[in-house]
């Protein structure tokens, strides 16, 4: 059983493929960009989108949900109806997806912050006069270092994110009894 593998990478290695099976997809008939074609009676090979068809480029509906900009500025408030749920999604998907680098309480203190070379990551506590819509963007395309984590979050769970991160960045500068904290304690 042994011998099995190596001599399958063998018998492999022997073999040769035409390079016209390998290229079928490279070599394909195609039509570049402004060329005229006869399959189409007006001459042209490009062809105009069907009526009401939106790029996947080009955001739908509200620009300040789903970009966290209007007219290219930042958004301040959280488009979202805030409620409980909101921010427990908001809780559970910082948990998994962003407090392994900016830490449980959004301080920026975690193992994998302790490990980093290049720049730390920062304490979020501490951008809370940011406009709502740069945290939402810095997630939505990446920040720094900070990769995009628009694959792994969905626009209402960014927001959701958001409301977390203002949920923490208020708990740290609130007092037992639900009163602000003094600026010098902060």
């Amino acid at each position: 059983m042994r011998w099995l593998i190596p001599a399958a990478g063998l018998a492999l290695a022997g073999c040769t493929v035409p390079s016209e099976f390998l290229q079928r997809m490279e070599a394909q008939a195609k039509y570049e960009y402004y060329e005229t074609s006869e399959f189409w009676a007006d001459g042209k090979a490009m062809r105009t989108p069907p009526e009401g068809t939106v790029p996947r480029e080009r955001p739908v509906g509200n620009p300040g949900l789903t970009t966290g900009r209007v007219n290219g500025t930042l958004v301040s408030t959280i488009p979202l109806e805030l409620n409980r749920e909101v921010l427990e999604v908001g809780q559970k998907k910082y948990n998994i997806v962003c407090s392994q680098c900016h830490g449980q309480l959004g301080d920026g203190n975690s193992v994998v912050a302790e490990n980093m070379a290049m720049r730390l990551p920062p304490s979020l506590l501490e951008i809370a006069n940011k406009p709502d819509g740069h945290v939402f963007v810095a997630m939505t395309e990446g920040y720094g270092v900070m990769p995009s984590f628009a694959g792994e979050l969905n626009i209402q769970e960014r927001w959701a994110v958001v409301a977390y991160v203002r949920a923490l960045q208020r708990a740290r500068n609130t007092q037992a009894g639900g009163q602000p904290l003094p600026q010098e304690n902060r």
